[in-house]
């Protein structure tokens, strides 16, 4: 697991805490901004999902042109 998406996970855990926090104390600011830091948590994992997604697309037609160089 890479180090981006463990950040997400952790922002993802921090936020949901900081939003029941807010909720059990009826602050608002609190929930929002547990609400947002969430969100940023769940943004940061796509990026690394998508990020390791594209490596790997790389790698595969990296592979691939290497094994057509081969066979000419």
């Amino acid at each position: 697991m890479s180090e981006e998406k463990l950040k997400g996970l952790k922002d993802e855990a921090v936020g949901k805490v900081k939003e029941t926090e807010g909720k059990l104390t009826d602050d608002k600011v609190r929930e929002t901004q547990g609400k947002a830091q969430g969100l940023l948590g769940k943004a940061r994992e796509k990026a690394a999902d998508l990020k390791e997604d594209i490596e790997q697309g790389a790698e595969k037609l990296k592979e691939k042109f290497e094994k057509d160089d081969k066979n000419k």
